[in-house]
């Protein structure tokens, strides 16, 4: 008998999940399969934070299914030999997925698409972590937004007719294939360090939205979601999530937007994961200094709230929003460090790290992105501590050795020196 498989990636979850709804729809039994990728795994350390998130995560989806009388079938390797081996295994007429935009992915899944025509199964995907894919809100002329605001007004003009557009997988188990529990990959065969992690809750707190925009920008708050990691790996339904900002705060739902317009410019853009969105700033003279660049990671800049902010993510995985800009804006104004290492010591420790994002979100403070802030707006770690962390409660928390700023080490850089000096550097680029 001929079966479906559900192929999970980016949505690890069975509720409002567009690519198992629609398998499970497709009339055939549907068997869900998830793949650790070796090529992803290979790039990851062993003792890599996400990765036990992951696996949790899994373990957790595969007992959903399995109180379904299904199993979820987890394997472990390259893709595309991966459905060599299920494809001499079941009769597969349909692949069911959930779209990723990054260029990795769109090579992957090629690759199986290819290997499924020569099988004559069919291979189908729809959007799932994003709400509209990146080829759905264009410019009246047909061609992708550059500037955010008039991607937002067109994203929300769409969303109030769409609001209520939910696929519920959840209550069409019943057309799972029937199949007896499988073993999962152990994490020795997956090489990767098992420790106990605590993770935040993927459930979504309405008192903390609400008042979202009044909060959100101080750190010591701690009032923002958490929520990255879920939307990341789609434990969570940013379709639910988007219809719940909706009706509680535009500013939160604009972060969503936010997230949306990287991944569209990741998928029409995608040479901006090795280069500048404005090709002029592949120009700057970086000065990528290694000293600087290692006291910026370990948190001893001599500039409370960027030690802070990174003391914070080399920790926990995670640093408050606010912060994320003042250590970027930090580390390529201030001390002429190139993005890319910026990027890429980001990509390497934060638990939310999507490509699509953090590469947006650190071309914007480089000045070199798409719709970025100016190359003569330079955050003031100190001003910004003013305004924001004014009782030094979050440098205190995430700095045990500070006690004023008088005792605290000495700026490895002066602000007005490194200001003047960035803009000089970004200004002759500007008159070329």
């Amino acid at each position: 008998m001929g079966i479906s498989i559900c192929w999970l990636r980016r949505d690890l979850r069975i509720d409002d999940n567009s690519a198992l709804f629609h398998s499970l729809k497709s009339g055939l039994p549907v068997l869900p399969v998830f793949i650790f990728d070796a090529e992803i795994l290979s790039g990851l350390d062993s003792y890599d934070k996400r990765l036990i998130f992951i696996y949790d995560t899994i373990r957790k989806l595969k007992l959903l299914f399995e109180s379904a009388g299904s199993t979820l079938l987890v394997m472990y390797g390259k893709p595309e030999e991966v459905f060599v081996r299920l494809f001499g295994q079941f009769q597969i007429e349909s692949v069911f997925a959930g779209i990723d935009y990054e260029p990795y992915s769109i090579e992957r899944d090629k690759a199986i698409e290819d290997l499924c025509s020569h099988n004559a199964a069919g291979f189908h995907r729809f959007h799932d972590h994003v709400i509209y894919a990146p080829k759905q809100i264009l410019k009246p002329d047909g061609k992708p937004y550059h500037v955010f605001t008039p991607y937002s007004k067109n994203w929300m003009l769409r969303f109030k007719s769409d609001a209520e557009t939910n696929y519920p997988s959840e209550d069409l188990l019943d057309n799972l294939l029937k199949h007896p529990p499988t073993e999962m990959p152990d994490s020795e065969a997956l090489k990767m360090v098992w420790k106990q992690t605590e993770f935040p809750v993927s459930g979504f707190n309405t008192q903390l939205i609400e008042k979202y925009d009044k909060v959100r920008d101080f750190p010591a708050l701690d009032a923002t979601t958490h929520l990255g990691i879920h939307l990341r790996f789609g434990t969570v339904s940013v379709r639910k999530l988007a219809r719940l900002a909706y009706r509680l705060n535009q500013t939160f739902l604009n972060e969503l937007i936010w997230r949306e317009f990287y991944q569209m410019i990741l998928y029409h853009h995608p040479e901006v994961v090795t280069r500048s969105f404005k090709p002029v700033y592949d120009n700057v003279r970086w000065l990528n200094r290694e000293q600087d660049f290692d006291a910026w990671c370990a948190g001893k800049t001599g500039y409370p709230l960027v030690d802070a902010g990174m003391r914070q993510l080399t920790q926990t995985g995670f640093m408050h929003n606010r912060v994320r800009m003042i250590t970027a804006s930090f580390l390529t104004k201030h001390l002429l460090i190139d993005w890319r290492w910026g990027e890429a010591f980001f990509a390497g420790h934060l638990l939310d790290y999507e490509l699509a994002s953090n590469n947006g979100g650190w071309q914007w403070a480089a000045s070199s992105g798409c719709d970025a802030v100016p190359y003569f707006r330079i955050f003031s770690p100190a001003r910004q501590q003013q305004t924001f962390d004014a009782n030094e409660q979050y440098i205190r928390k995430w700095l045990p050795e500070y006690s004023s700023a008088e005792s605290y080490l000495k700026p490895i850089i002066e602000h007005t020196f490194a200001r003047e000096r960035a803009i000089g550097i970004f200004a002759s680029l500007n008159k070329t």
